[in-house]
């Protein structure tokens, strides 16, 4: 009986007894007072007091069983302290509840404890010791804790702490930066008149929300806005899955105008320095990755990318090109000597860029040398090397890690080409040790560098490396001699990275192609590298017997035949299925090895595998991606896919949602 109740029963056996002391003294006054009706008032009396008596032998009992678990000092501590405790049985049925809940109208005995706080259910299976629970009915949050020896649970209030706690990281600052994809390209040659236009209709419509949602805003240049707001307002933005990019990708469609939305928020911490770091740093890498999307970082945590769900738009210049020309120059020439590396398992993208760049450190009198493994090569570039292996090693020093490792000095210019990732590099000890490094990648960025770069050319727009490096050529002090060979390897890393020139190309994909034809390259000859032989034909149309479709226009491959299958292999399967029709996005999953399996996604434009793979720990572009993993299953990774590619277009048709105008 719990002490309501108690309190309930007692005060009506008291009511009777003093009922029948009146009607016995009325009979006494009456003369009808006889020795029956004393007999029966003094049994009653004694019935009725038997029963306060045990009932308050119960509540002693259960106090003194307390006081033997807790200490009759802790006792009375909680009591003054205002903890609550409850009791409960082998059922985890309530039997008792001190007055902290009754005094706040909480009566669950004879209920389970779980029925009231399903939470608490952690603290039973013993994955948690304490856990901090909330009762919704009167918005109240408990502290509870089991002791371990004992059915005894403590609640301790800390509604008020909760509410002071959660106001605290509310108001915690958060800073975004807002960036205007190709705006400056975009109105470089157009009116005033149509300014004015795409300033009312992209830039006022980025004040008004920003003014909605109560931040504080600040135009820093033409194309760049600084928002500060706190947590409550940026969780407020998640909620509503940043509704300010549909606006504009819809207005800049409407008009049309090439302009997107890069954003970058900052959060985590009260040092304002370390956020304006971390701001610039993160819009550094939602622009390297293509623009359209947001990069977000909470001090101590990974990035996070929303959206980037559009291609990534040609936005180089000329002037940038030379820019990067000049400085390239510059660092090439404070250096004394360099050492060019590349990805694992290189391809022709790869080895061509770093052909162009050791002649452009030609160029300059300077020791230049590729880190290479000939074991390590893709099957048709390990081809096309061997047939031209008189002529380039005349040109270039071609050296292995442990080699370049006793040439790297303070002063040693280390220049990473297609790629910028310590995982995927065939000399990462190189670039870990170095002072000094460069970057020219064109693939989308993941995240931080693990290393200090001096200067990083990472062009998401640019087809391949092969195309970047081009560019540079006619930028140099005197005239870079490069080769027909190495034009026609170059050629060749331009036409595998797009698919023969039909995806990621743009104007400048084939101006660079025009200036290595008047180089000397050969397209026939690269044509004839990437010719396949009849067992690379048969086992690629085994791969395809065992496509699938899913639907949005996804078909997925999986072969875990006894022969392995290379990465081109695999990457030339999934260029294939994209020729079939309807279909949007291909996956192909094999085995490179015993213990290794490799996908390759590829798009044509409307759906971003990078982000799909991303999520897997894999890269790439928006159309082009890969995985490599150890120690995994073709099986397991095709289900991990089909995983993430349900949550990318639940994320996407979440963020469509934001803004039903679209």
């Amino acid at each position: 009986m719990d002490r309501s109740s108690e309190r309930r029963f007692n005060t009506v056996i008291i009511s009777f007894l003093i009922l029948g002391l009146i009607v016995l003294i009325l009979m006494g006054v009456n003369g009808y007072w006889n020795l029956p009706a004393i007999g029966f008032y003094s049994v009653f009396s004694i019935l009725l007091l038997f029963l306060i008596t045990r009932n308050a032998a119960a509540r002693k009992e259960k106090l003194i069983e307390l006081n033997k678990v807790l200490g009759k000092d802790a006792n009375e501590a909680f009591k003054h302290g205002n903890i609550g405790m409850l009791t409960y049985n082998d059922n985890f049925e309530i039997t008792w509840m001190s007055d902290f809940f009754l005094d706040r109208n909480i009566n669950f005995i004879g209920e389970k404890v779980t029925k009231w706080l399903p939470e608490v259910n952690r603290i039973f299976q013993g994955t948690e010791d304490e856990i901090l629970v909330e009762y919704k009915e009167k918005g109240q949050f408990y502290q509870v804790i089991r002791k371990s020896d004992s059915q005894i649970l403590f609640f301790l209030d800390v509604t008020e702490k909760h509410k002071l706690e959660e106001s605290y990281e509310n108001e915690k600052v958060v800073l975004g930066l807002i960036h205007l994809d190709n705006y400056d390209e975009a109105t470089q040659y157009e009116e005033e008149t149509r300014i004015s236009i795409i300033d009312a209709e992209i830039k006022q419509p980025i004040i008004d929300w920003a003014m909605k949602h109560n931040m504080l805003i600040k135009r820093v240049k033409n194309d760049r806005f600084l928002l500060a707001l706190n947590e409550e307002i940026f969780n407020k933005l998640m909620e509503e899955n940043f509704s300010i990019m549909q606006e504009v990708r819809r207005a800049s469609a409407e008009y049309p105008i090439p302009i997107t939305l890069s954003m970058a928020f900052a959060r985590g911490t009260a040092d304002y320095r370390r956020l304006d770091s971390m701001l610039n740093d993160l819009m550094e890498l939602a622009q390297s990755r293509g623009g359209d999307q947001i990069a977000v970082k909470k001090f101590g945590e990974d990035v996070r990318y929303i959206g980037g769900n559009s291609e990534a738009k040609e936005k180089r210049s000329k002037v940038r090109v030379r820019v990067i020309s000049q400085t390239l120059r510059e660092l090439i020439q404070q250096s004394r000597n360099v050492i060019i590396v590349g990805h694992k398992e290189a391809d022709f993208d790869c080895m061509a860029s770093a052909l162009a760049v050791s002649r452009i450190v030609a160029t300059y009198r300077k020791p230049v040398c590729i880190v290479t493994d000939p074991d390590d090569l893709e099957h048709k570039l390990s081809l096309a090397m061997r047939k031209y292996n008189d002529k380039l090693v005349h040109r270039h020093d071609f050296v292995t890690e442990e080699q370049a490792l006793r040439l790297l000095e303070k002063k040693t210019l280390v220049i990473m080409v297609d790629h910028h990732d310590l995982q995927q590099c065939n000399a990462a000890q190189i670039v870990a040790e170095a002072k000094r490094v460069v970057v020219i990648d064109h693939h989308r960025r993941k995240g931080d560098f693990e290393f200090v770069p001096l200067m990083v050319y990472l062009e998401a727009s640019a087809s391949s490396v092969s195309e970047l490096v081009t560019e540079l050529l006619p930028y140099q002090l005197s005239r870079v001699d490069i080769s027909e060979e190495e034009a026609t390897i170059l050629y060749t890393g331009i036409y595998v990275d797009t698919t023969g020139f039909k995806a990621r190309t743009g104007s400048r994909t084939f101006e660079a192609a025009a200036e290595l034809k008047k180089l000397g390259a050969d397209p026939q000859e690269s044509f004839d590298f990437l010719k396949e032989d009849f067992d690379e034909f048969e086992i690629k149309t085994n791969v395809l017997k065992n496509a699938e479709r899913y639907p949005n226009g996804i078909v997925i491959a999986t072969y875990d035949g006894e022969r392995k299958l290379t990465r081109a292999l695999i990457s030339q399967v999934a260029n294939s299925l994209l020729g079939i029709q309807d279909v949007e996005a291909s996956f192909v999953i094999s085995n490179l090895n015993d213990d290794t399996v490799a996908m390759s996604a590829r798009s044509i434009g409307n759906i971003n595998v990078q982000l799909i793979l991303e999520k897997m720990h894999g890269g790439g572009h928006f159309s082009q991606a890969g995985l490599q993993r150890s120690n995994a299953t073709v099986d397991s990774i095709k289900k991990e896919l089909l995983d993430n590619i349900k949550l990318y277009f639940e994320e996407k048709e979440a963020q469509n949602e934001s803004n039903p105008a679209e």
